[in-house]
């Protein structure tokens, strides 16, 4: 439970291309966003100070031409009394001070002014606090008209929160178009990211389908950035090959060289078991004769499974309804000798496939060779060749035997393992070679209970195309 629990954390942990990829990309793109809400905010509010300053100067404006042409002794009437104050978003303020007679009208609350303004400049612009409260002013002076020694100093203030409100309202939708961009931009990203990875499928497939194959990778559709993973594959590849054609010249010479000794070995029992009269040493020798016969053996099936793996494939079309009935026939004397019934199905179908005819007559007489070596006598060997559907035909060997227990049927196939309980004289090897062999021959095998009691090994392998079946044919006619 341990060892589990800490090899969860290490795989989410794995490291992605694709996340890694989208995270240099988004992590930018919002600290993006982030900075440009804060620039836009202060240009947006930059630019409502500039339009709210112009117009809080031409009310200051509006205001003093209203009163040279339409307010008698400096009143003003409800009606623009109530446009000055008026604002939605806030309060505006004015007033209008003679410099001889004080307020004249508007909020007291404003104070006067306290810098000097004199008439015929500009409106001033600047900010004070009414209350705690920040005022943004516009103050203009200009001469009273009804008192040419008298100034009337005119001031028009209003609150900030118009202008902040503009600002949010204007960031508002710059950043939700910005977001909005963002977001389709990601998902262009990933959708890139996605699809532009696949340009490593091929070579994903590639690999996926090889076996035992150490050949270079073709490296013409493999992506100018991967070469160098490639390029350490193919290295990798170099030295495998190099390793496994040591160990297979090791097991070839070692089983070659054990045949001679072996076969002396057994000339000299034969002899001693003639000469000797004892029991006892009779038994001993037939001992040691049936041990020189399986470490015979298996020399035997270990230079064979070298051969199989060191040989290349010659691949060319097989037509499996002639080779497995040959085949079979050739083992009708050792049925006879042993009293098994052999038989044989086939079907009507073409069944040609594209393989090594040799590897393929060694794997099914491996095959043979192994159900009528654990079919008691009088028992029964089937062979049955199908077709399982328009891609692959099915060859099926099952026998009568004692069969294999269920948790044993996974582990046939590899080398030198023997299931538990076997009591006959075999190596282990057999299934290997079969194994390989049709792991050369991109097929599939299979172990399975026979409904003849035993075991039942069944070998897939792809037909060729119907047309191809016919091409095959006239080839083998000619």
């Amino acid at each position: 439970m341990s060892s589990q629990a800490s090899s969860t954390p290490a795989l989410r942990r794995r490291p992605s291309l694709r996340r890694r990829l989208l995270l240099f990309l988004v992590v930018p793109m919002l600290v993006f966003l982030l900075v440009d809400a804060v620039v836009t905010y202060f240009v947006a509010l930059s630019y409502a100070n500039h339009v709210h300053d112009r117009d809080l100067a031409d009310d200051a404006l509006t205001l003093a031409t209203m009163l040279r042409t339409q307010a008698p002794d400096g009143q003003i009437s409800p009606q623009a009394r109530f446009l000055l104050e008026f604002d939605p978003d806030g309060h505006n303020y004015f007033s209008i001070r003679s410099v001889k007679q004080g307020l004249i009208a508007g909020s007291k609350r404003l104070r006067p002014i306290t810098r000097a303004a004199l008439p015929g400049q500009p409106p001033t612009l600047y900010n004070e606090n009414l209350n705690r409260q920040a005022l943004r002013l516009a103050t203009l002076a200009i001469a009273n008209p009804h008192d040419k020694r008298d100034v009337l100093d005119i001031t028009v203030a209003q609150d900030f929160r118009g202008r902040e409100q503009v600002a949010q309202h204007i960031l508002f939708l710059s950043v939700s178009l910005q977001l909005a961009l963002i977001v389709a931009l990601l998902i262009l990203v990933w959708l890139g990211v996605r699809f532009g990875l696949r340009v490593i499928d091929p070579l994903t497939r590639r690999l996926s389908r090889r076996e035992h194959d150490l050949s270079p990778i073709d490296d013409d559709d493999v992506p100018v950035e991967l070469l160098p993973l490639t390029k350490t594959i193919d290295d990798l590849f170099a030295r495998v090959n190099e390793l496994l054609k040591l160990q297979e010249r090791f097991i070839a010479d070692a089983a070659h060289q054990l045949r001679t000794p072996l076969a002396g070995l057994r000339l000299h029992i034969d002899r001693a078991l003639r000469f000797t009269h004892d029991e006892r040493a009779r038994e001993a020798l037939e001992q040691i004769e049936r041990l020189t016969d399986r470490t015979t053996r298996t020399s035997t099936q270990l230079l064979a499974l070298s051969r199989a793996q060191a040989r290349p494939m010659q691949m060319a079309a097989v037509n499996l309804r002639t080779l497995v009935p040959d085949l079979t026939g050739q083992r009708v004397p050792d049925t006879i000798e042993r009293d098994i019934d052999l038989g044989f199905e086939t079907t009507d179908e073409p069944a040609w496939v594209r393989g090594d005819a040799i590897a393929l007559q060694q794997a099914l007489d491996n095959l043979i060779d192994n159900a009528l070596r654990y079919t008691p006598r009088g028992g029964t060997v089937t062979l049955t060749l199908a077709t399982e559907s328009r891609q692959w035909l099915c060859l099926q060997v099952e026998d009568s035997g004692p069969g294999v227990d269920s948790a044993a049927l996974s582990r046939l196939g590899e080398r030198f393992f023997r299931a538990p309980g076997n009591q006959h004289n075999g190596t282990g090897l057999g299934l290997a070679i079969v194994q390989h062999i049709v792991r050369q021959h991109a097929g599939k095998l299979q172990f399975r209970r026979s409904v003849l009691g035993g075991l039942s090994v069944t070998i897939y392998l792809q037909r060729l195309p119907a047309e191809s079946d016919s091409a095959a044919a006239v080839g083998a006619g000619t």
